[in-house]
């Protein structure tokens, strides 16, 4: 499968993870790259072949599967996971009635486990793609260091950086997730691969404090907030990490120096 010429369909490609596997299949240049999205195609592209199309409302899904080998969805709903849940299942039938060869779903470590609404989209997402009879990979990974990025800088404009007290996170860098991506888009199909997490199990406190070493412009204190209900506690006894799987290379320290340049432009704008 590595060397199919057949095109690959990657949904949510202009999102944080999605636009990063993108941009490495069409460096790679192995296979035709589609992108599927409700946006118009930007006026520069990586030479991917862009589809405008609605997941939810079940528009453009048969014309953008059209010949497809390879499906790779990172399109997601945070806000609204009726609609991730109707996405999913629109994009599966339409796959089916595709013929297509790999289906390749990311989701979240201990979605099962974290009663959040969005996590328990996922777990029914997870559960469509096990029942849809098409040959499927389903990677779990922990939260990535953007998403940290962007809850921290929520908080800039107070005088002091809240976090919910207790909290433990594994940080993974969205670039190395879409590199292990890839390679089991490129294998044969197995269901379920293994968790993939960051390099280190910190505490919210403890990132926090390196957000502000390195991003801050003044001196703030941390506001611990003791949050109560089974979503903060799923959250202090760990149930989003992959402790066995350190795969990851990139610590937070490592992504918030490599990153302070944009951040400091984003700011400035």
């Amino acid at each position: 499968m590595a060397n199919n010429p057949t095109p690959t369909l990657v949904t949510g490609g202009t999102g944080t993870l999605g636009h990063l596997i993108v941009r490495r299949l069409a460096e790679d240049g192995d296979a035709e790259v589609r992108v599927l999205s409700r946006r118009a195609a930007p006026a520069q592209g990586n030479g991917e072949h862009w589809f405008t199309g609605d997941l939810a409302a079940d528009r453009g899904l048969d014309r953008a599967l059209a010949g497809v080998e390879t499906v790779i969805h990172c399109a997601h709903a945070p806000g609204s996971p009726i609609e991730e849940v109707r996405a999913a299942a629109n994009l599966l039938t339409a796959s089916a009635r595709a013929g297509i060869g790999h289906f390749v779903y990311i989701s979240i470590v201990g979605a099962d486990y974290v009663p959040l609404d969005y996590y328990k989209g996922k777990v029914a997402v997870e559960e469509l793609v096990d029942d849809s009879g098409l040959p499927s990979t389903i990677l779990r990974t922990t939260q990535f260091h953007e998403l940290l990025d962007w809850a921290f800088g929520k908080a800039d404009p107070l005088p002091f950086l809240p976090v919910p007290a207790g909290f433990w996170f594994q940080p993974v860098a969205a670039e190395e997730v879409a590199d292990r991506l890839l390679e089991l888009a490129r294998q044969e199909p197995r269901g379920w691969a293994v968790d993939m997490g960051g390099p280190e199990i910190r505490s919210i406190e403890s990132l926090a404090e390196s957000y502000e070493r390195i991003r801050g412009r003044r001196a703030r204190n941390l506001a611990k907030l003791p949050l109560p209900g089974k979503t903060a506690s799923a959250f202090r006894s760990g149930a989003n990490l992959a402790a066995g799987h350190r795969d990851g290379r990139q610590t937070w320290e490592d992504y918030l120096q490599a990153t302070a340049g944009e951040r400091n432009r984003e700011r400035e704008e």
